[in-house]
């Protein structure tokens, strides 16, 4: 089940408030900068920084090179940061 659009525009990593990379094939949520993965579950993101799966060096460069090959752009750009709520 796929991620409504809307959500992914907001979605941002709990602990360190950062875009994160959408895999709708893996149904999961990437963090590169903290290498943490979030679980999706029917159609609903665990969020929970203790059920994160960390990824090792070969699983994030997995990752990362999926994400490019695949045009995963991050749940929302940069520029976008400063007007988030904590």
């Amino acid at each position: 089940m796929t991620l409504d659009a809307r959500l992914l525009e907001i979605l941002a990593c709990p602990s360190d408030k950062g875009p994160l990379l959408y895999f709708d094939d893996e149904q999961a949520l990437y963090n590169p900068r903290l290498r943490l993965s979030y679980r999706v579950e029917d159609g609903i993101p665990v969020m929970l920084t203790e059920e994160a799966t960390a990824a090792d060096d070969t699983e994030h460069g997995r990752l990362m090179a999926k994400a490019e090959a695949d045009g995963v752009r991050p749940t929302f750009e940069a520029g976008d940061a400063g007007s988030r709520r904590d």
